[in-house]
């Protein structure tokens, strides 16, 4: 019992030592990401928004992102009742978003399907800080005819 409690305390010391160790080991410092954007049907077609337009509920808009290791993620996203859409990612600085592409996919509403601007997507630099966000521009969708009252 005697040899067993200088091990014990050995072990105890051994453990000690490496909880200070990774305690004062560096830790990859945490980075987090968003972006947000609006899907909107331009009802009259006119690529202003105004006040006979309304949100595109479930519309998927694709994000696609690079990072500063150069590796390419691919998000997807649908919006919501509001017409807005977020994409939210928490990784390493060292692998933070460097530039970003949105683009609409598609419009699941009965009547607005027909994209309503020329822009494939938007690209953009993506250097905000961590745990701040990036607006994307709003993207429009309009129906394949308009109503008798936007002539």
């Amino acid at each position: 019992m005697a040899a067993a409690l200088p091990r014990r305390c050995q072990l105890l010391q051994l453990g000690l030592a490496l909880a200070v160790l990774l305690a004062a080991t560096p830790a990859a410092e945490a980075w987090t990401g968003e972006i947000r954007g609006r899907v909107v049907c331009d009802v009259c077609g006119d690529a202003a928004i105004g006040p006979e337009d309304h949100a595109l509920e479930g519309a998927e808009v694709a994000v696609l992102c690079i990072t500063k290791s150069g590796e390419v993620i691919n998000y997807q996203a649908f919006t919501n009742s509001k017409g807005t859409y977020t994409v939210a990612e928490t990784m390493p600085e060292s692998d933070r978003w460097e530039s970003c592409l949105a683009r609409p996919i598609s419009s699941f509403h009965q009547h607005c399907t027909r994209r309503g601007d020329t822009h494939s997507g938007v690209k953009f630099t993506y250097s905000k800080p961590s745990g701040n966000s990036h607006t994307v521009k709003t993207f429009l969708y309009k129906p394949a005819n308009a109503p008798l009252y936007c002539s």
